[in-house]
Protein backbone atom coordinates (compact mmCIF):
# COMPACT_ATOMS: atom_id res chain seq x y z
CA UNK A 1 0.00 0.00 0.00
CA UNK A 2 1.34 3.42 -0.96
CA UNK A 3 0.82 6.67 0.90
CA UNK A 4 -1.68 7.88 -1.71
CA UNK A 5 -3.89 4.88 -0.96
CA UNK A 6 -4.47 6.24 2.54
CA UNK A 7 -4.13 9.96 1.85
CA UNK A 8 -6.56 10.41 -1.02
CA UNK A 9 -9.68 9.32 0.94
CA UNK A 10 -8.74 11.80 3.67
CA UNK A 11 -8.18 14.56 1.12
CA UNK A 12 -11.50 13.65 -0.52
CA UNK A 13 -13.27 13.93 2.84
CA UNK A 14 -11.75 17.35 3.55
CA UNK A 15 -12.60 18.57 0.04
CA UNK A 16 -16.13 17.25 0.44
CA UNK A 17 -16.37 19.11 3.74
CA UNK A 18 -15.89 22.50 2.08
CA UNK A 19 -19.31 24.24 2.38
CA UNK A 20 -19.33 26.19 -0.88
CA UNK A 21 -22.88 27.41 -0.40
CA UNK A 22 -22.06 28.90 2.98
CA UNK A 23 -18.78 30.43 1.80
CA UNK A 24 -20.23 32.01 -1.35
CA UNK A 25 -23.27 33.48 0.35
CA UNK A 26 -21.21 34.84 3.24
CA UNK A 27 -18.88 36.65 0.83
CA UNK A 28 -21.29 37.72 -1.89
CA UNK A 29 -24.78 37.83 -0.35
CA UNK A 30 -24.20 38.61 3.34
CA UNK A 31 -26.53 35.85 4.50
CA UNK A 32 -26.08 32.73 6.61
CA UNK A 33 -28.01 30.13 4.65
CA UNK A 34 -28.05 27.83 7.68
CA UNK A 35 -30.42 30.29 9.35
CA UNK A 36 -32.67 31.12 6.39
CA UNK A 37 -34.87 29.29 3.91
CA UNK A 38 -34.62 25.54 4.37
CA UNK A 39 -31.42 25.91 6.40
CA UNK A 40 -29.61 23.64 3.95
CA UNK A 41 -26.13 24.51 2.64
CA UNK A 42 -26.81 23.19 -0.86
CA UNK A 43 -27.34 24.88 -4.19
CA UNK A 44 -31.14 24.95 -4.10
CA UNK A 45 -31.30 26.94 -0.87
CA UNK A 46 -28.57 29.26 -2.15
CA UNK A 47 -30.59 29.78 -5.33
CA UNK A 48 -33.71 30.66 -3.35
CA UNK A 49 -31.91 33.07 -1.03
CA UNK A 50 -29.13 34.56 -3.14
CA UNK A 51 -30.08 34.12 -6.78
CA UNK A 52 -29.22 32.07 -9.82
CA UNK A 53 -25.53 32.94 -10.13
CA UNK A 54 -24.58 31.92 -6.61
CA UNK A 55 -26.87 28.91 -6.82
CA UNK A 56 -25.12 27.70 -9.96
CA UNK A 57 -21.68 28.43 -8.49
CA UNK A 58 -22.59 26.36 -5.43
CA UNK A 59 -23.89 23.55 -7.62
CA UNK A 60 -20.66 23.46 -9.65
CA UNK A 61 -18.52 23.56 -6.50
CA UNK A 62 -20.45 20.73 -4.86
CA UNK A 63 -20.30 18.58 -8.00
CA UNK A 64 -16.57 19.16 -8.44
CA UNK A 65 -15.73 18.20 -4.87
CA UNK A 66 -17.19 14.79 -5.65
CA UNK A 67 -15.89 14.48 -9.20
CA UNK A 68 -12.27 15.61 -8.78
CA UNK A 69 -11.09 13.14 -6.12
CA UNK A 70 -12.91 10.28 -7.85
CA UNK A 71 -11.32 11.24 -11.16
CA UNK A 72 -7.88 11.16 -9.54
CA UNK A 73 -8.63 7.85 -7.85
CA UNK A 74 -9.88 6.35 -11.12
CA UNK A 75 -6.68 7.37 -12.89
CA UNK A 76 -4.54 5.76 -10.16
CA UNK A 77 -6.60 2.65 -9.46
CA UNK A 78 -5.73 -0.80 -10.69
CA UNK A 79 -8.27 -2.65 -12.79
CA UNK A 80 -10.67 -5.08 -11.16
CA UNK A 81 -12.80 -5.07 -8.07
CA UNK A 82 -9.99 -3.92 -5.76
CA UNK A 83 -9.52 -0.80 -7.84
CA UNK A 84 -13.28 -0.19 -7.89
CA UNK A 85 -13.39 -0.62 -4.13
CA UNK A 86 -10.71 2.01 -3.58
CA UNK A 87 -12.39 4.43 -5.99
CA UNK A 88 -15.64 3.91 -4.07
CA UNK A 89 -13.88 4.58 -0.77
CA UNK A 90 -12.66 7.89 -2.16
CA UNK A 91 -16.13 8.69 -3.54
CA UNK A 92 -17.88 7.88 -0.28
CA UNK A 93 -15.31 9.95 1.64
CA UNK A 94 -16.10 13.01 -0.49
CA UNK A 95 -19.84 12.36 -0.17
CA UNK A 96 -19.53 11.86 3.59
CA UNK A 97 -17.58 15.10 3.87
CA UNK A 98 -20.54 17.01 2.46
CA UNK A 99 -23.00 15.30 4.79
CA UNK A 100 -20.76 15.49 7.87
CA UNK A 101 -18.50 18.45 7.26
CA UNK A 102 -15.37 18.73 9.40
CA UNK A 103 -15.76 22.51 9.12
CA UNK A 104 -19.39 22.64 10.31
CA UNK A 105 -19.26 20.50 13.41
CA UNK A 106 -19.92 17.33 11.38
CA UNK A 107 -23.17 18.73 10.04
CA UNK A 108 -23.80 19.35 6.37
CA UNK A 109 -26.06 19.13 3.37
CA UNK A 110 -28.07 16.44 1.64
CA UNK A 111 -25.33 15.26 -0.68
CA UNK A 112 -27.19 15.21 -4.00
CA UNK A 113 -24.74 17.33 -6.01
CA UNK A 114 -21.64 15.73 -4.48
CA UNK A 115 -23.00 12.24 -5.14
CA UNK A 116 -23.77 13.36 -8.69
CA UNK A 117 -20.15 14.42 -9.14
CA UNK A 118 -18.96 11.00 -7.99
CA UNK A 119 -21.37 9.17 -10.31
CA UNK A 120 -20.40 11.45 -13.21
CA UNK A 121 -16.93 9.91 -13.10
CA UNK A 122 -17.88 6.35 -12.15
CA UNK A 123 -20.70 6.01 -14.70
CA UNK A 124 -21.31 9.04 -16.97
CA UNK A 125 -24.28 7.39 -18.68
CA UNK A 126 -26.09 6.83 -15.38
CA UNK A 127 -25.27 10.40 -14.33
CA UNK A 128 -27.00 11.84 -17.38
CA UNK A 129 -30.00 9.52 -17.12
CA UNK A 130 -30.35 10.43 -13.41
CA UNK A 131 -30.17 14.10 -14.41
CA UNK A 132 -33.02 13.56 -16.86
CA UNK A 133 -35.03 11.76 -14.17
CA UNK A 134 -34.42 14.68 -11.79
CA UNK A 135 -35.52 17.26 -14.36
CA UNK A 136 -38.60 15.22 -15.32
CA UNK A 137 -39.83 14.83 -11.74
CA UNK A 138 -38.96 18.44 -10.90
CA UNK A 139 -41.06 19.66 -13.80
CA UNK A 140 -43.95 17.29 -13.05
CA UNK A 141 -44.10 17.97 -9.30
CA UNK A 142 -42.60 21.44 -8.95
CA UNK A 143 -40.38 20.24 -6.13
CA UNK A 144 -36.60 19.81 -6.25
CA UNK A 145 -36.83 17.32 -3.39
CA UNK A 146 -39.07 15.04 -5.48
CA UNK A 147 -36.59 15.19 -8.34
CA UNK A 148 -33.72 14.34 -6.01
CA UNK A 149 -35.55 11.42 -4.41
CA UNK A 150 -36.63 10.03 -7.80
CA UNK A 151 -33.13 10.31 -9.26
CA UNK A 152 -31.65 8.62 -6.19
CA UNK A 153 -34.14 5.76 -6.44
CA UNK A 154 -33.30 5.32 -10.11
CA UNK A 155 -29.58 5.35 -9.31
CA UNK A 156 -29.91 2.56 -6.76
CA UNK A 157 -31.59 0.24 -9.28
CA UNK A 158 -29.82 1.22 -12.50
CA UNK A 159 -26.18 1.31 -11.45
CA UNK A 160 -25.62 -2.49 -11.55
CA UNK A 161 -26.75 -3.04 -15.18
CA UNK A 162 -24.56 -0.11 -16.22
CA UNK A 163 -21.36 -1.06 -14.36
CA UNK A 164 -21.60 -4.74 -13.32
CA UNK A 165 -19.36 -3.72 -10.41
CA UNK A 166 -20.28 -4.87 -6.93
CA UNK A 167 -18.32 -2.08 -5.15
CA UNK A 168 -19.74 0.69 -7.36
CA UNK A 169 -23.27 -0.70 -7.02
CA UNK A 170 -22.96 -0.89 -3.24
CA UNK A 171 -21.48 2.61 -3.06
CA UNK A 172 -24.26 4.09 -5.21
CA UNK A 173 -26.95 2.28 -3.22
CA UNK A 174 -25.55 3.59 0.08
CA UNK A 175 -25.41 7.12 -1.33
CA UNK A 176 -29.03 6.81 -2.48
CA UNK A 177 -30.12 5.52 0.94
CA UNK A 178 -28.38 8.40 2.72
CA UNK A 179 -29.90 10.93 0.34
CA UNK A 180 -33.33 9.46 1.18
CA UNK A 181 -32.49 9.78 4.88
CA UNK A 182 -31.43 13.39 4.44
CA UNK A 183 -34.76 14.11 2.75
CA UNK A 184 -36.86 12.82 5.65
CA UNK A 185 -38.13 16.30 6.50
CA UNK A 186 -38.94 17.00 2.84
CA UNK A 187 -40.88 13.74 2.58
CA UNK A 188 -42.86 14.65 5.69
CA UNK A 189 -43.66 18.12 4.29
CA UNK A 190 -44.68 16.58 0.96
CA UNK A 191 -47.09 14.24 2.74
CA UNK A 192 -48.47 17.18 4.73
CA UNK A 193 -48.76 19.34 1.62
CA UNK A 194 -46.51 22.16 2.80
CA UNK A 195 -43.22 21.48 1.01
CA UNK A 196 -41.49 24.56 -0.47
CA UNK A 197 -42.09 24.76 -4.21
CA UNK A 198 -39.00 25.17 -6.38
CA UNK A 199 -40.85 27.54 -8.69
CA UNK A 200 -42.65 29.61 -6.07
CA UNK A 201 -41.52 32.52 -3.91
Amino acid sequence: MTAKTFCLPLIAYLLGSVPWGLILTRFFADVDIRKAGSGNIGAHNVYRLAGTRLGLATLVGDILKGALPVLIASSWAQSGWRGDLWVCLVAFSAFGGHLFSAFLGFKGGKGVATAAGCILVMSPMIFFVCLLVYILFLCISGYSSVGSIAASAFLAFAIWPATHSVPITACAAMMAAMIFWRHTDNIRRLLQGNEHSSFGS
